[in-house]
Parts: structure tokens; sequence; C-alpha cells
């Protein structure tokens, strides 16, 4: 699903990864950080695709509020277990979303 994010400007996180052959817990965990970051203030929404590399973007409304979630004590709990038994790598990126826009196949089939 296509994350519903207000105008520009907000922010996005996209953390990018490679898990190790064995996870287990992994889907368990992915479930309560839903969850809970869907409570954060500032959470706008997020997309994410799994396969060979993991993608997931999370958008914010601003800087301060990222680095609440960065430091939430239950989020940094999942991000131990991810660095000690589920990613072989990974990357985060933070960036400033300055313009979006969007097209929808399915309201242009309508005219």
């Amino acid at each position: 699903m296509i994350a519903n994010t207000p105008p520009a400007p907000y922010y996005a996180v996209i953390f990018t990864s490679l898990k190790k052959e064995a996870h287990k817990g992994y889907q368990e965990m992915a479930l309560q950080m839903i969850d809970l970051v869907s409570q954060q203030d500032g959470f706008l929404g997020f997309e994410s695709v799994s396969g060979e590399v993991g993608i997931t973007i999370s958008y914010w409304k601003d800087l301060e509020s990222i680095l609440k979630w960065k430091s939430n004590s239950r989020h940094k709990m999942a991000q131990d277990k991810g660095k000690t038994e589920w990613y072989a790598a990974y990357k985060v990126r933070i960036s400033r979303v300055e313009h979006d826009y969007e097209f929808d196949l399915s309201i242009h089939e309508k005219h």
C-alpha cells in the first residue's frame, strides 16, 4: 500500500536491510513495531517491501519526531536484536521530501 502523506515538506527515513538466514522472531517484532510506531507523534505512514533486500520507508512530520522514535526504549530493543540476530547489514538514510506527486490508474480509468 502507498502511504497517504500530507503535502510536502516532510521527512522520510529509508531503512534498507539484508537479513541473515535465520531470523526467528523477526516477523513478530516487525508487527509490534508497526503497532508502536503508528502511535508516535509526528508519524505519517510507511511503505515496506521485502525480498533479498528489504526496504522500509517511514514518513515523519519533522526531525524531532524521528529522533524521539529512534530513542524509544522498545524500538531500541528491536534495533539491538536486529544488530545481533536478524541483519547481516543495513543502512538508514534520512531525507527531507520537498515535492511529491502521484498517479492513480483507477482515477484515470474513470474518465
